[in-house]
């Protein structure tokens, strides 16, 4: 091993401070090229809090690499339970992903609420419930409150697919 590498050895946060700057520096380009109207009765505009967001994402990328580079590193919790030396269960994995894949899918052909309360159901019967009819009618009633929240409550009209006009 090359020293860069040895003195870089569980210095793991490093990755998440360059996300950081990354995302920051993303944030402030775009604040910069976004074209907004000044206004001299309101001089906080649009474009103030990208700049706002980015600073302090690229202030926090740099603490936490000047932290990490003299010493610091983050502390496990106390109350963690995650088992560090078993694999990856794929068996769990692989069934959420896909879940979520499907729901990318076939969410626009038939809406939210059916293709939301199939992604609910299978993400459970992926983490281990095996009580379908509790599982089913859970799932449809978060599909249902989900869809119902995001249009009275954010304005937001979430496809609805053939139940259009029912919802």
């Amino acid at each position: 091993m090359t020293n860069a590498t040895t003195s870089l050895k569980g210095r793991s946060e490093l990755g998440v401070a360059a996300f950081l700057l990354i995302v920051g520096a993303v944030v402030l380009w775009n604040g910069a090229t976004m074209s907004a109207p000044f206004s001299h009765t309101d001089p906080v505009g649009p474009r103030t809090f990208p700049f706002i967001i980015g600073g302090m994402l690229v202030l926090v990328a740099v603490l936490l690499a000047v932290d990490v580079m003299r010493g610091g590193h983050g502390e496990a919790e106390d109350g963690e339970d995650v088992d560090l030396e078993s694999g990856t269960d794929w068996k769990t994995l692989i069934p959420l992903v896909g879940a979520f894949v499907l729901n990318i899918l076939i969410i626009d052909t038939v809406g939210w609420v059916i293709s939301g309360a199939i992604m609910f159901f299978a993400s459970v019967w992926a983490l281990g419930g095996r009580s379908y009819i509790r599982m089913a009618i859970i799932s449809i009633v978060l599909a249902l409150a989900s869809f119902y929240g995001f249009y009275l409550g954010l304005g937001i009209k979430l496809p609805a697919g053939p139940l259009e006009g029912i919802l």
